[in-house]
């Protein structure tokens, strides 16, 4: 990766996000009927290669089973609202009717709410109900504490998400989680993530995950880059981690460990430049969150909103566009890039001439900025 300096004894690598470069089609082009997005991690296959991202104005039990029906994967956040309160119905709908200059300290006093063991479990139960498969997420600092319930209620992928996750976590005043020790016992495979540079997920590769997830502070309700300098553009971030994973696959003698693009994913071109940078699913929260039946009705927001200490997040109005139907697979009534996303995915895979998803992996890309 090339390198500028920026001032005398600094230097900085250039990188790319995905508004700043463009698929270049092959010689061939195929009928999107005979093109293939379907994505399989572990024993868990699924139609579409999405997982609706942790968040509460993205997936509550009613909306991961509807994502789960449509071929996707709704990840329940096990620490958010559903959790804290019998009908978190009433919680959501107080945010969605808070004035701007109010939402964050309410919303902090409603995360306050402890989280209920038995409130999990029953989250989880309600999903596993439903016959699809069943994704929950916690963050490093809960994982120990929960992961026997997740466990006990039936989860089938364990998800450990925080602003960036390590393998090597140093804390002096607490036991910091053993990720590889904790991935080894269990028996689900794991998805960790945000990180954004290969040597850190080749770390989260060694300690056995079964898919890693790129980026941080990269979501529209995010303010990570405001808030602690820290971000990483998406279209480098996402090759890098692709090329570790590459030589991981080779270290361990052939384990695969999916590539999982997690923010900037906003349009249905996203996803195709995501996964043309060598991703092989992406997971998506304010196109969602941009659905009928959406918890946030209609404003989104992450749990690092109401982070007691330093919200790295706002609550940000999306509005609505269609139902999740219309906006995963179709059909789409806009010219935007908001609706029929898989729809899209496909359709530009049969225009570059590709017929699944790791072939496209290797499409040609170009830096279209300016």
């Amino acid at each position: 990766m090339n390198e500028i300096e920026i001032g005398p004894g600094k230097r900085a690598r250039q990188a790319y996000s995905f508004d700043d470069i463009a698929i270049v089609p092959s010689r061939r082009t195929r009928d999107p009927e005979e093109v293939s997005i379907s994505w399989q991690i572990d024993a868990y296959k699924f139609a579409l290669p999405m997982l609706a991202a942790p968040m509460d104005s993205v997936v509550s039990p009613d909306t991961a089973i509807a994502i789960g029906k449509l071929g996707g994967l709704g990840v329940l956040n096990l620490e958010g609202l559903w959790t804290r309160h019998e009908d978190p119905r009433i919680a959501l709908a107080e945010i969605a009717s808070l004035p701007q200059e109010q939402a964050i300290r309410r919303m902090q006093e409603l995360y306050a709410a402890p989280i209920r063991s038995e409130l999990v479990k029953a989250r989880i139960a309600e999903i596993r109900a439903a016959g699809v498969t069943v994704a929950a997420a916690l963050s490093p600092q809960r994982t120990a504490e929960f992961a026997n319930d997740v466990i006990k209620a039936g989860v089938d992928i364990f998800v450990i998400r925080g602003t960036t996750v390590s393998a090597e976590h140093v804390a002096t005043k607490s036991e910091p989680l053993n990720l590889k020790k904790f991935i080894y016992e269990l028996d689900a495979p794991v998805i960790v993530g945000g990180c954004a540079t290969g040597t850190g997920a080749l770390h989260l590769m060694r300690a056995g995950a079964a898919g890693v997830l790129v980026g941080f502070g990269g979501g529209s309700a995010h303010t990570t880059r405001t808030v602690l300098g820290i971000s990483v553009p998406m279209a480098s971030a996402v090759a890098e981690v692709a090329s570790a994973r590459r030589d991981y696959l080779d270290e361990s003698g052939g384990r695969y460990v999916h590539v999982i693009a997690d923010g900037s994913v906003g349009k249905s071109g996203d996803i195709a430049k995501a996964i043309a940078c060598g991703a092989d699913a992406v997971m998506m929260g304010s196109p969602l969150a941009r659905a009928h039946e959406a918890p946030g009705k209609g404003w989104h927001w992450g749990l690092e909103a109401a982070h007691d200490e330093l919200p790295r997040g706002d609550r940000v109005k999306v509005g609505t566009v269609g139902s999740l139907e219309e906006i995963l697979v179709g059909p789409s009534h806009t010219a935007d890039g908001s609706m029929n996303l898989f729809g899209a995915l496909r359709r530009g895979m049969a225009t570059s001439g590709y017929s699944d998803l790791k072939e496209f992996q290797r499409v040609e890309v170009v830096v279209a900025r300016g």
